[in-house]
């Protein structure tokens, strides 16, 4: 065989490697090639063209077996079960750009699944190797490296922390101040990813320097970068007062209510959770907000959303009123409760409902004042109802029943009141029958209005075990009233008087 024909033969087998791994990449962009790819044991094949000579080739085969990892987790599992992550992790350093950010897309789409193949990635090697790539000249390297990092520190605490220990932290914060931005949306994601599970985690990304870097980048165009910045400031504020201080230190107030105003629906979410995470840990962090016009701004965000994104202003709202009877009454005079009503009856979701229930609690059970609030919005009823519905969730239920009583212990309006004497549990109904002898003994004029609207002939219905706290008050009711009246309404009245006319003689 002449040289020209063995190199023609080397030629052809070079053509052929790469027509084959380039004709699988292509199939595995499409789901419903998957399954036939791997019975015909296309990963061994892969696994050994990482080996090749050709760069072209291995970066080829990488990039294909990131897309069959990404796929699902029993493909990422075979990728590790197969032996491939170490030779991956090895030939990081060694090899090119495009290699290193093929073999990082593999890690991370390994490690995404589940915090067992996470662990996988981090135990041949995979964090060390991915944070030496932080470092790399090219910012597509850096991008995905921060990438399969953020994967890997999303599961769980431990797994976070060797991402931490590994020095990435640092070269994480230094990938904000490039320019790309493609590279500081996923470094401020990874940021976040990072600081989500422990306060220790948080402050390890405070103490090198993040927050400045993040809080300049709220006034950024670009939504999705913002998305990824205030969701980072959450994580860190959620964790305890000191933190949250530290992110109001940065001074992203007011101005981040300006965000409010962005046409991207989830830079309005996480600006609206970023300060429902500081107002809940105490009352000066939710006056230093309230003081901004957080209050007002957040009730008209509630007016232009639906669902899970109205979820965090709802919870916003009753971490504020919670705190003192001035910053509830903020919220009443913001007509925030009035707001709540409408979400009541807009949303479906058992889980939201919940956290209205909630809220309408924290605002109504300081004073009679604001108590009376939520009843003029017919919400004691709403919450009964809620409370009673067997198709109700259990937490909405307990949520419902605990702001019904709270709220209750404080409601001294009639008319908010009466409704509930009819067709509610006795649990309940002490508690109404309750404020209302607190307040007919005292108000001649709502004794009057009592007796007009049927509520004192209701009352005389009301089967009570006798000596119970319900019949007493039945008791303190009745006594605020001359017997006759008294009588007058009582359910067997017209038989007795019906009985004195079959004894009556005329004169």
């Amino acid at each position: 065989m002449s040289k020209k024909q063995i190199v023609r033969v080397f030629d052809e087998y070079h053509k052929s490697r790469m027509q084959f791994v380039q004709t699988v990449a292509d199939l595995a962009t499409e789901p419903r090639n998957i399954q036939v790819l791997q019975n015909a044991g296309v990963m061994s094949m892969l696994r050994a063209l990482l080996l090749d000579v050709n760069p072209s080739i291995q970066q080829t085969a990488a990039l294909t077996l990131g897309r069959l990892a990404d796929h699902s987790d029993d493909l990422a599992t075979v990728v590790v079960e197969e032996n491939i992550l170490p030779s991956l992790v090895q030939s990081l350093a060694l090899q090119n750009r495009f290699y290193k950010k093929a073999a990082a897309f593999v890690l991370r789409a390994v490690a995404k699944h589940s915090p067992e193949l996470s662990q996988a990635v981090v135990a041949c090697g995979g964090v060390d190797a991915l944070v030496s790539c932080l470092d790399d000249f090219d910012p597509g390297v850096k991008e995905a490296a921060a990438w399969a990092l953020g994967s890997i520190a999303q599961h769980n605490a431990s797994l976070c922390q060797s991402v931490v220990d590994a020095g990435a932290v640092p070269l994480l914060v230094l990938c904000l101040l490039e320019p790309e931005m493609a590279l500081k949306r996923i470094t401020a994601s990874t940021l976040s990813e990072i600081c989500k599970h422990t306060p220790e985690l948080a402050q390890t990304v405070v103490d090198n320097g993040a927050i400045s870097h993040l809080a300049q980048m709220i006034f950024n165009p670009d939504a999705k970068l913002k998305r990824q910045v205030f969701s980072a400031l959450c994580q860190v504020s959620k964790h305890s007062e000191g933190l949250a201080e530290i992110v109001i230190e940065a001074n992203i107030f007011p101005a981040a209510l300006a965000c409010l105003q962005d046409p991207d629906k989830y830079v309005k979410k996480n600006v609206v959770t970023l300060m429902r995470e500081i107002v809940k840990h105490s009352l000066a962090l939710s006056e230093m907000i309230v003081a901004c016009g957080a209050i007002g701004v957040v009730i008209d965000y509630l007016g232009h959303c639906q669902g899970s994104l109205r979820l965090p202003g709802i919870m916003l709202l009753g971490y504020v009123a919670a705190h003192s009877e001035n910053l509830a009454m903020a919220v009443i005079l913001s007509k925030g409760v009035h707001q709540l009503a409408l979400c009541l009856a807009e949303e479906h979701e058992s889980h939201i409902k919940a956290a209205i229930a909630w809220s309408i609690g924290q605002i109504g059970h300081h004073t009679p004042e604001h108590a009376k609030a939520v009843a003029t919005c017919d919400l004691l009823t709403k919450l009964l109802e809620l409370y009673v519905d067997a198709s109700s969730s259990e937490d909405l239920q307990a949520k419902s029943k605990k702001a019904l009583k709270t709220i209750l212990q404080k409601c001294t309006y009639l008319l908010g009141l009466e409704p509930l004497l009819y067709d509610v549990p006795t649990t309940i109904l002490k508690h109404v029958v309750g404020q209302i002898s607190k307040v007919l003994p005292h108000d001649s004029q709502a004794r009057r209005l009592f007796v007009t609207s049927g509520g004192l002939k209701r009352l005389q219905e009301i089967e009570a075990e006798p000596g119970s706290p319900l019949q007493e008050h039945i008791d303190t009711i009745n006594n605020s009233y001359p017997e006759e009246i008294v009588r007058y309404y009582s359910p067997n009245y017209s038989q007795v008087l019906l009985e004195q006319l079959e004894h009556y003689e005329p004169a």
